[in-house]
């Protein structure tokens, strides 16, 4: 690619590989190929990954090989763990299997995510398991499997989900019918126990008070405990350990509380917020950078209103397609595109209850249960997933700096 000017993409997750590809996409509507301008795309492993189904039974449906999607698009990609970034000079520095690469750029797409913060709490290292990456959920599928095989004794089939969040609330949630079919695969019929644990003194704190009933509603249907207003003080791999003085005899913690942005945006030289966000404007451009942009978990966007976006998929697709879409034309001279997103939804997934579907900020509930669960697997199985039938103009024009409507609301069926 000598003589193409190239922008970079940092981060294969929901806001990277849109990202990627409306670069490619208005790439193409402006008749240039990779010769001219090169889209380049570093992940930390070969796939896009559907992180927001991590807490699921069957992970077979979750990562999305990168070829399948960016190849056809004309995207290429490089495997390998980002070192450091450095805006000054225009350039990245990228361990890979080879070696540490240094790759230059002309626009920067910044997309590397969120992670789990974990406190420096003993045991949680050595003994806990979290649904935060592909491997983590993956760990943690074994390990369950593993229970059946394992010895007997006290808290053999008892889960401890730790943040009582929306990862930590679908985690535990999906908990009661994994760790059945686990026994009755290995022929076994044990009583199963799930406890759900934050210091907060309400479960879903940040759903509001009309949510709240339909989460509590579900919880005990499922039979899930709750520990609200503790702290967990240990856990050794067969107790845990709270302030309160209780102790609960478990083989299985799972960590689900607190993210934060990647650390490498406080590397990039500017002021990072509260969670470790690039501030970005209505353009997705990082303020105070003129070649950087960012998308996603590690950007800050004001949205209509004043709120500050979100980490979900729901905001990082729309800021990756206006990202990559602002990348080129900002490299180019032409106009950008202000992003504008002026709904919200909540679609908590609630396990064999079904679901809670809620609209606005302020959390309004408009269908639970089964009604909720169709919307739920909508998004899950169609919406956030990007096409892969190899259909060159599909890709592209899924990728279309657009915002999609809310999903459907779910009618109930009428009563005979």
């Amino acid at each position: 690619m000598i003589g193409a000017q190239r922008i970079l993409v940092l981060g294969g997750g929901f806001a990277g590989l849109w990202s990627a590809l409306a670069a490619a996409r208005q790439l193409d509507q402006l008749g240039l190929g990779p010769d001219a301008v090169e889209v380049l795309l570093v992940n930390r492993d070969a796939f896009h990954g559907l992180r927001v189904r991590n807490y699921e039974a069957d992970l077979s449906p979750l990562r999305v090989p990168l070829e399948v999607v960016l190849g056809p698009a004309g995207v290429r990609w490089l495997v390998g763990e980002v070192g450091s970034i450095d805006p000054a000079a225009g350039a990245v520095t990228v361990d890979t299997v080879a070696g540490t690469q240094t790759l230059a750029y002309d626009r920067l797409v910044f997309a590397l995510g969120s992670q789990l913060v974990r406190p420096p709490l003993p045991g949680l290292d050595a003994h806990g398991f979290d649904v935060d990456t592909y491997g983590g959920a993956s760990r943690l599928a074994s390990h369950l499997e593993d229970l059946a095989e394992g010895p007997d004794g006290e808290g053999r089939f008892t889960v401890v989900v730790v943040g009582a969040g929306l990862t930590g609330i679908e985690a535990a949630c999906e908990l009661p019918a994994r760790l059945r079919a686990v026994q009755e695969r290995a022929g076994l019929s044990q009583p199963v126990r799930v406890v759900l644990v934050d210091h907060h003194r309400q479960v879903g704190s940040a759903m509001g008070e009309a949510a709240r009933p339909v989460i509590e509603q579900a919880l005990a249907a499922l039979k899930v405990e709750l520990r609200l207003g503790v702290r967990v003080e240990s856990f050794d791999g067969s107790a845990i350990r709270f302030d309160s003085g209780e102790v609960i005899a478990t083989r299985t913690v799972i960590w689900c509380a607190g993210m934060r942005a990647s650390p490498l945006a406080a590397g990039c030289g500017v002021a990072t917020d509260a969670l470790g966000r690039l501030a970005v404007d209505a353009c997705l451009r990082v303020e105070g950078l003129r070649s950087v942009f960012a998308a996603g978990d590690s950007a800050r966007l004001e949205l209509d209103g004043g709120l500050p976006s979100v980490m979900s998929c729901q905001h990082s697709r729309p800021m990756g397609r206006f990202a990559g879409h602002n990348a080129v034309c900002d490299l180019l001279g032409q106009p950008l595109l202000p992003l504008r997103i002026d709904w919200y939804t909540t679609i908590l997934d609630l396990g064999t209850w079904g679901a809670l579907y809620t609209e606005g900020w302020e959390r309004r509930v408009v269908a639970s249960g089964e009604a909720a669960k169709r919307t739920k697997r909508l998004i899950n199985g169609v919406r956030i997933v990007p096409p892969t039938n190899g259909d060159r103009a599909a890709i592209l024009a899924a990728a279309a700096p657009l915002v999609q409507t809310p999903p459907p609301v779910p009618v109930e069926p009428s009563l005979p």
